[in-house]
């Protein structure tokens, strides 16, 4: 008889994180690979933020904190939401964990029973599902096509909602496509929600400050203060301030649901690092104006590497409004051939064939939903993104 409970057949390790593993076993081994799975800005965290953290040592910050997070965070979040996103929460509306994987998880176990049906748009951050399993519900998935832009439609949302739909997920901009919703977009999607009172809306937002192109960052409740009573906005300290180790996420919403989710992180992590979240006061207290900096080397990045996927046979790639990935399609070499003679069958097929042919570390669309496309992230040196851009344009050269 197997120890494993049998919820564990109902999920998979993380596409993400096993390609991050095997890149760093073939390194270990000597092999030259460049790895565009990461999902984490290649900036250092900013000064004053570490230099926040060192003094917060210094006085001694260094016991437990309250579960849902230090009063001084909870503030300053609560201040960063009415001054960026128009929206008013007190503290006690308010919990932070160790990410916003955490947070997201603890809403879920929070919140779900068994058969409760959870709206994904697809393509999808590769946790999405599994968090959503792992609570005993069950993902619903609605493909965000190429040809709008990965973004679904009113129409395909008011066909996915049954009655036992509990939330609507939303990630805007999205990983793995970097596609973000519109003001726009985002009310008429916030029309069929009004429809249907019985769904809540939990809205991914961790990539709000990474946007180009003159985008305009909204949020749902922002844009249809009639949802704020059952939306749970989810955030954190990764993206933007380049604080991806210190594990700092955290969610407004309801109190009922907040201290819901409060009980179950006082049964796992307690809460997150007490050095964490005096940094994260820093962050979102302190200068913000290295943000655009970063977005300008990002879009920078972004633009090289769309062309270069677009100069590679058989491989297209939309320019996405946000986030710092993207995600060509690469339906024009399916069904050619390797030099070794290996056919390609599908896009896992393609991202073998650039991690053994060149060396290039991709993650292929099937870990997000929908294919044929893969993910490459653009957070790293521009020297490097050129060079496998090269390296992918010779592997699809030498398909037949």
């Amino acid at each position: 008889m197997s120890i494993l409970a049998s919820r564990m057949s109902r999920i998979k390790p993380s596409p993400t994180n096993a390609l991050t593993g095997k890149v760093a076993e073939m390194k270990a081994a000597g092999i030259e690979v460049i790895s565009l799975g990461a999902g984490e800005p290649d900036f250092d965290t900013p000064d004053h933020i570490k230099a926040a953290a060192k003094a917060a040592i210094d006085r001694g910050e260094t016991k437990y904190t309250p579960v849902p997070g230090t009063l001084a965070l909870r503030k300053a979040i609560a201040a960063k939401l009415e001054r960026e996103n128009g929206l008013r929460y007190s503290p006690d509306q308010i919990t932070v964990g160790t990410g916003g994987k955490q947070v997201l998880f603890n809403a879920f176990l929070a919140t779900l029973d068994r058969g409760d049906e959870v709206v994904i748009p697809a393509p999808y951050w590769v946790s999405y599902p599994d968090m959503v399993l792992l609570a005993e519900g069950e993902p619903v998935f609605v493909p965000g096509l190429e040809e709008n832009g990965f973004k679904i439609t009113p129409e395909q949302l008011e066909r996915a909602i049954t009655p036992r739909t509990k939330w609507f997920l939303i990630n805007s901009p999205s990983n793995p496509t970097g596609a973000a919703y519109t003001r726009a977009e985002l009310a008429a999607l916030a029309e069929v929600l009004k429809r249907h009172p019985h769904v809540w809306i939990m809205t991914d937002d961790i990539y709000e400050h990474v946007v180009y192109d003159d985008f305009e960052f909204t949020t749902i409740a922002q844009v249809e203060p009639a949802l704020y009573e059952r939306t749970l906005t989810v955030n954190g300290a990764s993206k933007a301030y380049s604080m991806t180790g210190w594990r700092i996420g955290y969610a407004a919403g309801p109190v009922e649901l907040i201290k819901a989710m409060n009980i179950v992180q006082s049964q796992s992590t307690t809460h997150a690092a007490s050095i964490s979240q005096a940094a994260a006061v820093a962050a979102l207290d302190g200068p913000q104006d290295f943000i655009p900096r970063h977005n300008a080397l990002f879009k920078e990045r972004r633009d090289l590497v769309v062309s270069m996927l677009n100069d590679a046979p058989g491989l297209s790639c939309r320019t996405p409004e946000g986030a710092f990935y993207v995600y060509p399609s690469c339906a024009g070499v399916i069904g050619k051939t390797t030099p070794s003679g290996k056919r390609i069958e599908n896009d896992t097929d393609f991202a073998t064939y650039l991690l053994d042919a060149e060396r290039v570390a991709v993650v292929q669309g099937a870990a997000f939903g929908l294919s044929p496309y893969f993910r490459i992230s653009y957070a790293t040196s521009t020297e490097l993104l050129k060079e496998a851009c090269r390296r992918i344009q010779r592997a699809c050269a030498a398909l037949v």
